[in-house]
């Protein structure tokens, strides 16, 4: 069974070899694996076990998809965003249309002359389409685009003052995550749409549920339905506690829930299964905060596997995926721990690292 046939049979609550895995590790921790395996970091995903390959084609491109090598060395997106390098990540510097009167902020325009360089970054995850399982991510599509445009705290504070022209403006950044849809869905053999937005925060949604539904819901059901049209997945990344719009997540269409950040309240992974897990399937659920970097070998384990055995004692509906990137302060025995629960142990994993030596000379 290859990764594609493997997330599909999962999906579909089909038996399958192993688990489906789909990991994000920190920029330093990939460095760690690849030392320890002895494979350039651009191998660690495949050799690791990644059944899933995808990449951004919205405005997550410009945030993660250009590294620079020191802190504070920034660029000017083509949304017209600065980001300077923070740390391993690039952080906003300056919000293009913070000072913006309502008139010019509905002049602004999104970069569609810039959607063929955009999809190109599909290419070489492409390469794998026969073995792997595809994505695009067209994220974030609605909420986060325009504050990351506007600034957060003054998005905010128009959800409530300046309604009408917040919901108009949402609806443009929708309409630019739809284009990349359709032209994404009819151009790549993709096996899921990947969407997102952040809305919450570790204790709560940034706004209350009936904004959300009033103002953001709708235009988010837009990107969903392009995904649903072409048969494909739909998975959704929200990090916190989002549990009040889970419901409406799903009668929308999402399919998978992602990364269920099972620290915050109303997020228990088991909970959620049993709740929704006859209409959803989940992808995440390992505690990056405190198992993973702090506990045991052992603690991971035991963790990692009534996880498991908890999402998918149904049959299936789940991917092992932790809550966020794998920190770097993480021992590297409670990754493999984690990882053999899974039904991938660290003998395969050094053997998969060997084949890839192998095949790269």
């Amino acid at each position: 069974m290859n990764s594609k046939q493997r997330v599909h049979a999962a999906l579909r609550r089909e038996p399958v070899d192993r688990l489906p895995i789909f990991m994000w590790f920190h920029p330093q921790t990939a460095l760690i694996l690849a030392k320890l395996l002895e494979v350039p970091p651009s191998q660690v995903d495949a050799v690791m076990g990644n059944d899933v390959r995808m990449t951004w084609v919205n405005n997550n491109a410009a945030m993660e998809g250009i590294v620079h090598e020191r802190d504070g060395q920034g660029h000017v997106d083509a949304w017209g965003i600065h980001w300077v390098k923070a740390g391993p990540y690039n952080q906003i510097q300056r919000f293009p249309l913070i000072d913006a009167t309502p008139d010019e902020l509905r002049r602004y325009r999104f970069p569609v002359e810039h959607q063929e360089a955009l999809l190109e970054r599909m290419q070489p995850v492409l390469a794998g389409s026969d073995e792997y399982f595809i994505g695009c991510d067209v994220s974030p599509c609605v909420f986060e685009m325009w504050w990351r445009l506007r600034g957060l705290e003054q998005t905010v504070l128009e959800m409530a003052a300046e309604p009408e022209l917040t919901c108009e403006m949402f609806g443009r950044c929708a309409d630019f995550a739809v284009e990349l849809s359709r032209a994404a869905c009819a151009r790549f053999p993709l096996d899921w749409l990947w969407t997102g937005d952040d809305v919450a925060s570790q204790r709560s949604l940034v706004m209350s549920p009936r904004s959300w539904r009033q103002l953001i819901k709708p235009h988010l059901a837009r990107v969903f339905d392009v995904g649903k049209a072409h048969g494909l997945w739909v998975a959704y990344h929200c990090c916190g506690t989002l549990r009040p719009i889970i419901g409406d997540l799903v009668e929308m269409g999402m399919d998978v829930l992602n990364p269920v950040q099972c620290n915050c309240p109303g997020m228990d992974p088991l909970e959620l299964k049993r709740e929704f897990g006859s209409k959803l399937s989940f992808m995440g659920g390992v505690d990056t905060q405190d198992l993973l970097p702090h506990g045991s070998a052992d603690d991971v384990r035991r963790a990692t596997r009534r996880l498991i055995d908890g999402m998918t004692g149904d049959g299936g509906g789940f991917i092992l995926a932790a809550s966020h990137t794998i920190p770097p302060e993480t021992p590297l025995e409670n990754i493999f721990a984690m990882y053999a629960e899974a039904g991938l142990s660290r003998e395969a994993i050094f053997d998969r690292a060997a084949a890839a030596r192998a095949g790269a000379r």
